[in-house]
């Protein structure tokens, strides 16, 4: 996952979640772990479903919370998770790890699942699979997730036989430099022909942000990575009923969203399918899946979201069709 380049760093919480990291962890409050339970079992998503949980890292402020969740973790992921320097990185890296983990486990997939006994691989890209343990003739489920985070937003997707990528950014983030610049080193010709024609600077930020976090999404869905799919190799295209380009109004959904890679223009336009949703009022998250069936005349079912606000084993918050969930691109149907 390739972060936005050169920003500007968010400003800090004043209060520590973890105020002394490598000791903390080794005091685990027995009584507390044993007090907390798995929240209730979710069905796995149906056909071009596509369910998205998130967590806000600033509301989970429970420093035993936080070490039961470091808990979930093998020893080489808390290691990775105290790598980060900074409390809010290590806290956003650990709360990633413990939503992937805790999410699958809900789907019952074979029985009982504890979130502690899920194995993950990687591709030889680095994308993450979870690694099912073969038994009994178990079959393993066709399930997908893809995981982005920054400091202020944990997400996770989950899908079942389509392959997915995800990516948050935040609104607010800024570059230290020109938008120009940036966009003439990581996005195509018509990208940054685009982003020229936009004279409000504030407008074109918005707009930078927005097709980064939907080619950041594609590029995770293919599963590559960015050095095997550079940004400059393929252009995102967004059809409004008016006209064709990228503008898009936060009160009107685009038709549809489309990649076009500039070795084959039409190679993969027709195999993906995206979703651009504005989170809060502060985030941009990106859905890219990989396209299944079409309806009549060759197009594309809506994508089905159901989007729920979690703090990991304590509760839930259905968020689908409310304010928190805006689409602002490509044909979605919340639930």
């Amino acid at each position: 996952h390739r972060r936005l380049p050169a920003v500007i760093p968010t400003p800090p919480v004043s209060a520590s979640p973890f105020p002394n990291p490598k000791s903390q962890y080794c005091c685990l409050s027995r009584n507390f772990s044993a007090a907390l339970t798995p929240l209730l079992p979710v069905q796995l998503p149906s056909r071009m479903e596509t369910h998205l949980w998130y967590v806000v890292p600033d509301e989970v402020k429970s420093a035993p919370l936080l070490s039961k969740y470091m808990e979930l973790l093998p020893q080489s992921e808390r290691d990775h998770v105290l790598g980060f320097r900074g409390d809010q990185l290590q806290k956003s890296a650990l709360l990633a790890r413990t939503l992937v983990r805790t999410t699958i486990a809900r789907y019952q997939v074979d029985g009982h699942l504890d979130p502690r006994s899920l194995r993950f691989k990687r591709n030889i890209h680095g994308k993450p699979e979870v690694e099912w343990e073969t038994k009994d003739g178990f079959c393993p489920p066709p399930l997908q997730f893809n995981i982005s985070h920054t400091s202020s937003l944990v997400a996770c997707g989950v899908t079942m036989n389509s392959l997915i990528g995800i990516d948050v950014e935040e609104k607010r983030r800024r570059t230290k430099n020109n938008i120009l610049a940036f966009a003439k080193r990581y996005f195509t010709a018509h990208e940054v022909e685009h982003l020229n024609a936009i004279p409000d600077s504030e407008l074109q930020q918005q707009e930078f942000i927005k097709l980064w976090t939907l080619k950041e999404a594609y590029v995770k869905a293919l599963g590559k990575g960015f050095s095997s799919s550079p940004f400059n190799t393929f252009t995102i295209r967004v059809n409004t009923a008016a006209q064709e380009s990228f503008c898009l109004p936060l009160n009107q959904a685009s038709s549809g969203i489309a990649v076009e890679t500039l070795d084959s223009p039409q190679n993969l336009t027709n195999n993906w399918q995206f979703a651009l949703l504005e989170l809060m009022g502060s985030h941009y998250v990106a859905i890219c899946l990989e396209r299944q069936e079409t309806g009549g005349a060759g197009k594309a079912f809506p994508i089905k979201l159901t989007a729920r606000k979690t703090i990991p084993s304590v509760e839930d918050e259905l968020v689908s069709g409310t304010n928190a969930v805006v689409t602002i691109g490509g044909s979605v149907t919340q639930f």
